[in-house]
């Protein structure tokens, strides 16, 4: 019963488009290393990693002479594999997850299930076309692709918010800590959480 003592995924996708690298230890410490080409996206990475006390590695060599489609939304597809692999048999955690987080004048509810079903549903608003070299219509492809290969359920609700910045960085983190608490264990959960008997 419980889970393994070492949850770490390493997950590598490559396609003509994209060649993808994540690491991913629930476990961790906030450590990481992030390289997709994209400042912002690093940022926002590297804050998921640090507010979720995961360690994780990304590195990505994409076609960003196109756009930053390719590039965002196969990191997703790639660390929703990897969350979805350190979740291993489910046996043990808690598996649901909600945090509301405020960065000045953003407020951020996430909440999320790693119950095997995937479905996603924002009504996160920007006002701007990019932050940085992000395109802001690539926050709802990427955690789109997030949830579909973790098989997780996943909500955003933005309660208040006018800069751009700090309505994705806050939506970062609440997601961030949203899962650390979905990966916690529980010593009343024999096996896993669910009448079914099984998750997946």
């Amino acid at each position: 019963m419980g889970r393994a003592d070492d949850r770490t995924a390493d997950i590598r996708r490559v396609t003509a488009e994209t060649d993808v690298h994540v690491v991913f230890n629930p476990d961790g410490q906030g450590n990481s290393r992030i390289n997709t080409g994209i400042g912002f996206f690093d940022h926002m990475l590297a804050a998921f990693a640090k507010h979720g006390f995961f360690d994780l590695t990304v590195e990505v060599s994409g076609d960003l002479h196109v756009d930053s489609h390719h590039t965002i939304e196969d990191t997703g597809i790639v660390l929703g594999q990897a969350i979805a692999k350190a979740a291993g048999d489910k046996k043990g955690i808690r598996r649901y997850g909600f945090f509301v987080l405020p960065m000045d004048d953003a407020l951020v509810l996430c909440s999320l299930d790693l119950g095997g079903r995937a479905y996603y549903a924002s009504d996160i608003a920007f006002t701007a076309e990019r932050i940085g070299q992000f395109e802001t219509e690539m926050f709802r492809e990427f955690f789109l692709a997030v949830s579909a290969n973790a098989a997780m359920n996943l909500h955003f609700k933005q309660l208040a918010g006018e800069n751009n910045h700090h309505i994705a960085e806050a939506s970062f983190k609440a997601f961030a800590k949203a899962l650390d608490a979905a990966y916690g264990t529980d010593e009343r959960i024999r096996d896993v959480l669910s009448t079914k008997g099984s998750l997946s």
